[in-house]
């Protein structure tokens, strides 16, 4: 079997893994691979294929790694409506107690049951419609709605 055939299936089996796992550092040495066969089909030497692989190989990750699509996204999750559906919508409160440690707070209806309301800094307190911002435990922090 040509040493180029022996590259591209590599490519296939990296480029299937990358679909198992849905990152694109596969895909990457995988590119490497793609390159290692490339070179195979120039006539190089075996260690020369090898290298010219590992090189791309390493500069495509490296490159991916300082892409936008390479940095792990460090999103708080109580504030991630792709996370809890709840970010968003929005509930009505009828009145605002005092303040509890210098924050705002009420109980409010939502989803048929009471929970626990808090003003989201910032925010004015008025009684009226609110978007739910974030979600502590079972408090819901609540800004103006803006119509």
């Amino acid at each position: 079997m040509a040493g180029w055939i022996v590259w591209f299936i590599l490519v296939g089996v990296m480029v299937i893994l990358e679909m198992f796992t849905g990152t694109f550092y596969l895909l990457m040495i995988g590119i490497g691979l793609a390159a290692g066969g490339v070179a195979a089909l120039a006539g190089l030497t075996d260690s020369a294929q090898m290298v010219v692989a590992a090189l791309v190989g390493i500069v495509s990750t490296a490159a991916l790694r300082r892409s936008r699509w390479g940095k792990a996204s460090r999103g708080h999750a109580a504030r991630d409506p792709n996370v809890n559906l709840d970010i968003g919508q929005t509930l009505q409160v009828d009145a605002w107690s005092g303040t509890e440690g210098g924050r705002r707070t009420s109980r409010a209806t939502y989803r048929g049951a009471l929970w626990d309301v808090e003003l989201e800094h910032g925010a004015r307190p008025e009684a009226g419609i609110f978007v739910i911002r974030e979600v502590r435990g079972s408090c819901l922090i609540v800004a103006n709605h803006e119509k």
